[in-house]
Order: structure tokens, then sequence, then C-alpha cells
């Protein structure tokens, strides 16, 4: 017997989903921070501090909220299970550095657990079952509502990451990084609409479909053709928290969100 899989959790405890009323669906994949015992205590001491969560998203997508958009919010880590991608773990962006469906390292480069203790194909499938499948399942779901009740849905991809990650990426990021699967996960008109909007404020620098093209929700879901737009956008924290402190800064923040409000509202 594995006594390393996980006890499937509780109804509720996966996600939390805000329903909203506009055909709008901010999915926020790696806000999450929770990590089971039975996982933590096979981590390293950095790990368990789970400092590749983007920090902060849901507080920071709260304009979404306001706006009346529905927004799907997981618990847990991403060193639990990655719900941005694939289920067999395929790369999304091959040749490149990256994390994995169950990470093993880190975005500094390194481990997530001591020696010998990172999960097996067992215990992987095992967390899928728990944790991914459930937060799919939601996002499918609501999808289907929001479209049926208005004849079309836009899929948010909120993400954020530290500005400069050497293991990943060479350099710093722009500010605003907007992936659209190099536009086929949306109509031409949506992005053009993003980029617009972006081009039209100063404060921050940005680029589409830079090094974040989107990643799997963003490319597995988007079908523009029926009705389905997705868009991912991933923030450089600097711009609204402390990166090194994991601080929210609220007048770094307030002033993002004037941008972020102004995107959603381009997409409805």
């Amino acid at each position: 017997m594995n006594d390393r899989l996980p006890t499937p959790p509780p109804p509720g405890d996966v996600f939390i989903l805000h329903r909203g009323s506009v055909p709008l669906l901010v999915s926020l994949p790696h806000d999450g921070s929770a990590i089971p015992d039975a996982i933590a205590a096979r981590m390293t001491g950095s790990a368990r501090l789970a400092p590749d969560t983007d920090w902060h998203v849901a507080r920071l997508y709260a304009v979404a909220r306001e706006l009346g958009a529905s927004v799907l919010v997981p618990r847990h880590s991403r060193y639990v299970v990655d719900l941005n991608r694939p289920p067999d773990d395929v790369s999304l962006y091959p040749g490149q550095n990256t994390t994995g469906l169950c990470p093993i390292v880190q975005f500094s480069g390194e481990p997530v657990y001591r020696d010998g203790q990172a999960p097996d194909a067992g215990e992987i499938a095992a967390r899928v079952d728990a944790y991914w499948r459930p937060y799919h399942a939601a996002l499918q779901a609501e999808i289907a509502r929001i479209r049926a009740a208005h004849g079309r849905v836009v899929l948010w991809e909120g993400h954020s990451i530290r500005g400069e990650v050497p293991f990943l990426f060479e350099g710093r990021l722009p500010d605003l990084n907007l992936g659209t699967a190099s536009g086929a996960s949306c109509s031409p008109g949506l992005q053009a609409r993003l980029e617009a909007v972006l081009a039209a404020q100063s404060r921050y620098d940005w680029v589409a479909n830079g090094r974040f093209k989107g990643g799997y929700i963003t490319r597995h879901y988007g079908a523009p053709a029926d009705g389905i737009d997705a868009v991912q956008l991933e923030i450089s924290q600097r711009i609204y928290m402390d990166e090194s402190s994991f601080a929210w800064d609220e007048a770094l923040a307030s002033q993002t969100q004037r941008t972020l409000r102004a995107l959603l509202e381009a997409t409805t």
C-alpha cells in the first residue's frame, strides 16, 4: 500500500467559486498556497513556504468581482499539483526550463523535496484525481453555464510571477504579459481591444505572446469559433507587491488594478 497517496479532500476544500452575472470567468489556478501536512513533511524548508505562489492575485482581481465576473480560486499550492499543466505533463515550452505537473524543482532551481521524497507516478495520479480534476470540472461547468446564458464567454487566466527568474527565462519580464496562444485562443477583435488598452497606458511595459503565451488552460479551453475566448495575463509581481517579503503593496496594487479593470472591461 502506498502511504503517500493523498486522502481526498472534503467537498468544498479544493476551490472557491464566486459565480457572477456577466460573460467573464476569471480563473486563478496558482493563487492557492495550502500544502497538506503529509506532503509538506517531505519538502525542503524553502519549498514549504510555497514561494512560487501567484501571491495575492485573488485580492488583485477583486476588481473582476466588482464587474460581475465569475472567479474560480483554488485552495492548494501548485506544489501539490499544478492546475495549469496538462494531466499527461507534456511540456508547454519544449526545450526550456519549466516546472511540471507535480513540481520537483522550484523557480529558483532548488529542489521541492528532500532526497528520495518526490512523488512517484501513483501519487501524482492520485493528486490529479483529488485536486486537478475537481478544479477542471468546475471550470468546465462554469464555462458551459456562462455560455448557455450569454452565448459567449471570456475565460481570463490571472497569473503573477517574480519579474526576474533566471532559471526560467533570461533578463527582466515586462510588467504585463498577455498570452493568447499566439492568437489561437481568442478572437482577433478581443486581442486588438486588449492590446489597445495596454498601448493607451504608459505606466507599465507590456508584451503580447512573448515568453508567456498561455498555459494549459488558455490553450485547452480557448475555442473562439465556438464562443469561448481564452486569455492569460502574467503580471510581474514587482508592480503590486514586495517580491522579497511577498507583502501586498497597497499603493502599487491600486495602480495595477486600474489597468486591470480597463482590460477586463474590454472583454465584455
